[in-house]
């Protein structure tokens, strides 16, 4: 959070002026610098954004105000007369300032106990375990306040580097404990060993695997509730986390392979990753929503001391929190109807392309079997066969000696007085031209038949989905 800010704003006369707000932590209130824009220069202007704002200090120039603002939740830092530019973003950082102060408020007053147990530890000279217990409370004090981020990381990180600090001199203090502790941690591991290798057995022999997993899921509870030495948890929960693997694939499969991506899958995964990531917010607003109705609660029995303050502070800062995520919820629920809009017009044009190509099958098929019909009808004319295997032998003599394909025609070796002879090919071949012209005929009117009923079905099935 920046402690200095810089705005440009108006004086009541309409001039325009440059403004500096400092926060003084502990003073509790903010400096306020006021420049005349006639009294500023373009490098100045340049410094106090680039340089001052961050922390570096400047020679201001001469005709300058320069006034101090109490700090307060609810009353302006902004000078009566004046206005700036952007006073929503002095605003958030005003209830951002009110906690500053609270939580380095807070701060030091955990350093000053942290003092006292310097002092009481300095004069120790065997382990007390009443001693032990205190740092114990003061610490599980100092995370609660961690966990409601009351405390800036910094601050939390030095309380933590000095109880740690004495945490280890009290460790000093108890290696014979620790012996003791690890002995017993030694215990423990051999004891849930021998029980896993148990549960590995049952695995290869192909017990059931729900039973099994059911013993893995009581094994780890129980795991999580006794106490290991850091070596002795961190190997035991490789092994447990690897027999949970093993029943995992074996009950549901390798579920590593996709199948090819399309158009409509890669929107579903989008929808569905959308739909996720609305839940996550949706739980999270909730969960500040919930968290802001405590902080309101315990205002509400607010007894004037700093925790109060500091909870008061937050408070703030969650509001602004909630609606900033509801801002993001809305839209991401907007996109979330787009695409399933968009979802829905590709399953239908899914569904009509399955119908055509259904239809285009169906379609085929028919066709293949008129012509399968009408070539079974042409085989049965016995006049057409007889003819095709008189027609034969000539055909290939013909091929052999010029390499063409003649017209079929009577031969002159038949003699002038053979003219029924040479008029039989020829009605034969009659037969066979009209049984091909006939095969044809058949199959365009099959095709017109079904090209009509094609577009017909299709015609039924568009007024239905209208």
């Amino acid at each position: 959070m920046r402690t200095r800010l810089v705005f440009w704003g108006k004086s009541a006369q309409d001039e325009r002026m440059l403004f500096g707000f400092k926060l003084n932590e502990e003073e509790n209130n903010v400096d306020v610098y006021i420049f005349p824009e006639s009294s500023t220069t373009e490098d100045f202007v340049t410094q106090m954004h680039d340089h001052w704002r961050v922390g570096q200090d400047l020679l201001f120039p001469e005709g300058h105000q320069h006034l101090q603002m109490p700090l307060s939740i609810t009353g302006s830092l902004i000078p009566e007369g004046f206005s700036i530019e952007r006073d929503d973003i002095l605003k958030r950082a005003q209830t951002e300032w009110q906690f500053i102060v609270l939580s380095s408020r807070l701060y030091h007053s955990y350093k000053e106990e942290l003092e006292d147990f310097k002092d009481k530890f300095s004069k120790l000279s065997k382990f007390e375990p009443g001693l032990f217990e205190d740092l114990k409370g003061f610490w599980t004090k100092v995370q609660e306040q961690v966990r409601e981020k009351n405390l800036f990381k910094d601050h939390a990180d030095n309380i933590r580097k000095h109880t740690d600090s004495l945490f280890d001199d009290l460790k000093k203090l108890r290696k014979a404990f620790d012996q003791e502790f690890h002995q017993l941690s030694e215990t423990h591991l051999q004891r849930f060993k021998d029980h896993l290798e148990k549960i590995e057995k049952k695995i290869e022999d192909g017990l059931s695997l729900q039973n099994i997993f059911q013993e893995l899921k009581d094994v780890q509870h129980s795991f999580r509730n006794t106490q290991f030495t850091n070596d002795h948890r961190s190997l035991l929960w490789r092994k447990i986390d690897g027999l949970f693997k093993i029943v995992k694939e074996k009950k549901f499969g390798d579920e590593s392979a996709g199948g090819k991506s399309d158009p409509l899958s890669r929107m579903q995964r989008r929808y569905d990753g959308l739909k996720v990531a609305v839940e996550k917010m949706e739980r999270s607003i909730k969960r500040d929503r919930k968290e802001l109705e405590f902080h309101t609660q315990k205002l509400e029995d607010a007894d004037g001391s700093l925790e109060s303050q500091l909870r008061a502070a937050k408070t703030k800062m969650i509001e602004e929190r909630v609606f900033s995520k509801e801002e993001k919820l809305l839209e991401m629920q907007k996109t979330e109807k787009d695409l399933e809009r968009r979802i829905e017009g590709l399953k239908r044009k899914r569904e009509q392309q399955e119908l055509e190509e259904k239809l285009k099958a169906e379609i085929k098929e028919k066709i293949a079997q008129e012509i399968k019909e009408a070539e079974k009808a042409r085989s049965d004319d016995e006049a057409i066969q007889r003819a095709a295997e008189a027609i034969a032998p000539r055909v290939e003599s013909v091929k052999e000696e010029t390499g063409e394909q003649p017209r079929h025609e009577a031969s002159g070796k038949e003699g002038a007085g053979s003219t029924e002879k040479t008029e039989e090919p020829t009605t034969l071949e009659e037969k066979i031209e009209d049984g091909f012209e006939d095969i044809v005929d058949t199959v365009k009117a099959v095709a017109s038949v079904i090209e009509h009923k094609f577009q017909d079905l299709m015609e039924d099935w568009r007024k239905e989905e209208e």
